[in-house]
């Protein structure tokens, strides 16, 4: 079973600081999750490293 690791962002509508939970052996990985608090869908970008960037759907879109 994979231990899932914690990261804080936070949402680029509202501003709150969410914990999300990141797969540590998936990684350059894009989804979308919405935020816990505005209900928005905040795309989450996870790298190599497992940074996790996140932008609104509109910014995803001009890439």
């Amino acid at each position: 079973m994979t231990e899932l690791l914690e990261a804080q962002i936070s949402c680029p509508y509202c501003a709150e600081h969410l914990l999300i939970l990141i797969d540590p052996f998936e990684r350059e990985q894009e989804y979308i999750e919405d935020c816990q608090v505005c209900c928005r869908p905040i795309v989450m970008l996870v790298d190599a490293e497992l940074n996790v960037a996140v932008r609104t759907e509109d910014d995803a879109h001009f890439e």
